[in-house]
């Protein structure tokens, strides 16, 4: 009879975990995230840009990611130009695309920018660096 009570109330204890641990394992895959990517703040053509990662082919080793991928920017820079001369707005937007580590929060990144010709310049590819953070 004791042994019959044991066997029951192992049965009955090992069920209960295996079921505790099948709804632990779900409600960890069930995360709701609010908001997520990258925004990172640099230099770049002797001006700033502030971007957000935008689509990347993506290698990810916890806590390590690294992204080579487009950058949707905001660039951040003053034309120099002659007297009454144009001037383009002191931010734009551009499209860069370049490298981005990221390990943990903390991003580091390698953009290139396209310089586009102007009188008195050729367009150019420009690098820059910059650091940010992942949500």
């Amino acid at each position: 009879m004791i042994i019959n009570d044991l066997k029951a109330a192992f049965i009955g204890g090992l069920t209960l975990f295996v079921l505790t641990t099948e709804v632990e394992a779900q409600v960890k895959q069930t995360k709701a995230t609010l908001y997520e990517g990258i925004v990172v703040a640099g230099y770049a053509d002797r001006g700033a840009y502030l971007n957000f990662a935008g689509p990347a082919l993506k290698y990810s080793q916890k806590p390590f990611v690294l992204m080579l991928g487009l950058l949707p920017s905001l660039k951040i820079k003053e034309d120099k130009v002659a007297n009454n001369g144009t001037k383009n707005a002191i931010i734009t937007p551009t499209l860069g695309c370049g490298l981005t580590a990221v390990y943990r929060h903390l991003a580091f990144q390698l953009p290139c920018y396209y310089s586009s010709k102007t009188s008195t310049a050729n367009g150019k590819w420009k690098l820059g660096f910059g650091a940010g953070y992942k949500f």
